[in-house]
């Protein structure tokens, strides 16, 4: 796997990336947006670690673009205390986010979190008992090719909104609150990351509903969290 490591700050980057290709990941390091952008063209990365306070082209200018071609999975390092800036990030489509300073063993923690949501691996002696597809209504999930299809069309989901409607889907009509939803798709519940649960959601209506105004299969459940609106049609 290649890691683009996005951070202006040199000692910072090279400290990341030593660290990272200790592991036996390789890397590939830029200090500025347009840079990370060449990187990204050029050598299309797996993953990206991608601070957000940069001269010139800034983090969520870079977010913007990659999003517009690729769902390659994205860790935010910011300085920033602002909930705002973070929640902006994951509304562009980040995958998690992790607050400077931070120990390097937490970085690489968080991106093998990440990178089990993209590549999920069932043990062989379970394998024959995982349902391979799922459906609720017009919604059809193939959880080992990863796509979404309503009504046969296809849903453009990041990893983290894939697993977040994958709980769903196991469980169409159930309520889950936000900590619960949390398990979907996280290991270990990072503290305050409860509170980007309804970008997520936000963000999965953006792909999925017909009218966000007047959501038809994520429904709020007022004081509780949401749920799947729809009955369950049986699995392959």
């Amino acid at each position: 796997m290649t890691i683009l490591v996005v951070e202006d700050e040199v000692q910072l980057n090279k400290m990341v990336r030593d660290y990272l290709e200790s592991l036996g990941w390789e890397t590939l390091g830029a200090e500025n947006g347009t840079q990370a952008l060449e990187l990204f063209r050029d050598h299309q990365p797996d993953f990206i670690l991608l601070d957000i306070m940069m001269p010139g082209l800034d983090g969520l200018d870079v977010m913007r673009r990659i999003r517009e071609s690729s769902n390659v999975p994205v860790i935010f390092m910011t300085a920033m205390v602002e909930e705002s800036d973070t929640l902006i990030g994951l509304e562009l489509g980040a995958d998690d986010y992790i607050t400077k300073p931070f120990s390097l063993k937490e970085v690489a923690a968080r991106i093998r979190t990440v990178m089990r949501r993209v590549n999920p691996s069932t043990p062989a002696n379970d394998a024959d008992s995982q349902p391979k597809k799922l459906q609720v209504g017009d919604l059809h999930m193939d959880l080992e090719r990863r796509w979404v299809e309503r009504e046969g069309s296809p849903v453009e989901l990041t990893a983290v909104q894939f697993d977040i409607l994958k709980g769903f889907m196991l469980n169409p009509g159930r309520v889950f609150t936000r900590t619960e939803i949390l398990e979907f798709f996280q290991d270990i519940a990072w503290e305050g990351y409860e509170r980007t649960i309804d970008v997520h959601i936000k963000n999965i209506r953006k792909a999925l509903e017909p009218d966000r105004d007047h959501p038809r299969y994520l429904m709020t459940v007022r004081g509780v969290g949401y749920r799947l609106a729809e009955e369950k049609v049986p699995s392959e």
